[in-house]
């Protein structure tokens, strides 16, 4: 192959980005809407599970209106064949690598086309182990919480219950009831104390990227809302890339889903030791009910505490929504 570009699906920008090249510039493919829709011939192959060779016969289908917009594709394609190679295992599609073989190269022939298919599920597999490794994290996550709940039921309640039994009869107690009843309050506070004192918040996946770069790609992408980057961009705690790139996803996501915004500006300041962000959108609805925030966002919420931290989320003037992120930084 004398090019090849690898598109691949951002968990947290939800989107499809071009994530490595051969032969030809990665910056090229920068902003350029590839969705399924676009590209229906990677669709085809990631539905088929197969390698799909589109010959110049082919025409290479491009929707109607998107020519212009999609000039690295069509430099890419020009009157040559393209391969479509699938990565795809487990019933999910983490990404399509997209080919030029070199000029005057013969069709695929089934060995070829095994060779390729076999690269693509292998990079599917090695993304899928990932992702199963995170889930491994999270369900070791959630059995914790759940010993955690039942260590508060068998030590704390039950105690409490037996004192508040020992209560509940009319008279006055006697000393060595009273006695008792004071060291099993004295004993569950201890449990509770003791239990108290483990993390309670789910580990932050790590980020590969900075927020700057998160941010850089995001501006470039054909985003609804379009994202505008309000200043410079300070430097973010390694600790605290997870959460803030968390915080910064899940606003722009819900800009999309729930306003009709065209705009969402982002806002990133640090001073005197306290790192803010801000994301503000256009595209409040006049007709909005009033209510708490989104389950994302409200565990975000939970996130910034554990981290010292406050998330603010309301109305910041008629017709704008901000989500506001403020964190210590000597907190991380």
């Amino acid at each position: 192959m004398e090019r090849a570009v690898i598109f691949r699906f951002d968990e947290l920008t939800r989107s499809v980005e071009a994530a490595g090249s051969h032969g030809i510039e990665l910056e090229r493919f920068a902003g350029v809407p590839v969705n399924l829709e676009t590209a229906p011939d990677a669709a085809r192959a990631l539905s088929e599970d197969r390698v799909i060779e589109a010959r110049p016969a082919e025409g290479h289908p491009v929707l109607p209106g998107l020519e212009e917009v999609l000039p690295a594709l069509s430099r890419l394609v020009g009157h040559r064949p393209l391969v479509y190679v699938p990565m795809a295992a487990a019933g999910r599609w983490p990404g399509v690598i997209v080919a030029q073989p070199w000029p005057g190269s013969p069709p695929i022939d089934e060995e070829r086309r095994e060779l390729l298919w076999t690269l693509g599920k292998t990079l599917a597999l090695a993304s899928m182990a990932r992702i199963a490794t995170f889930q491994g994290e999270r369900a070791r996550e959630l059995e914790a919480r759940i010993d955690l709940a039942r260590e508060i039921h068998d030590q704390v309640v039950q105690r409490l219950f037996g004192v508040s039994m020992a209560l509940s009869p009319p008279g006055e107690l006697s000393d060595s009831d009273r006695e008792r009843c004071a060291a099993e309050v004295q004993l569950a506070l201890t449990d509770l104390r003791s239990a108290m004192q483990r993390p309670l918040r789910r580990a932050a996946k790590p980020r590969l990227t900075t927020l700057a770069d998160q941010l850089a790609r995001m501006c470039l992408a054909a985003h609804t809302p379009a994202v505008r980057v309000d200043g410079a961009v300070p430097d973010v705690p390694p600790e605290l890339e997870p959460l803030v790139q968390s915080v910064l996803g899940e606003a722009v996501r819900n800009a999309g889903k729930h306003s009709a915004a065209e705009a969402a500006v982002v806002r990133v300041r640090r001073a005197d030791d306290l790192l803010t962000l801000e994301v503000e959108n256009d595209g409040l609805a006049s007709d909005r009910h009033a209510g708490p925030p989104g389950l994302g966002l409200r565990l975000a919420a939970l996130e910034a505490l554990q981290a010292g931290g406050l998330l603010e989320v309301g109305e910041r003037s008629p017709g704008r929504w901000q989500v506001r992120l403020a964190v210590p930084v000597e907190a991380a």
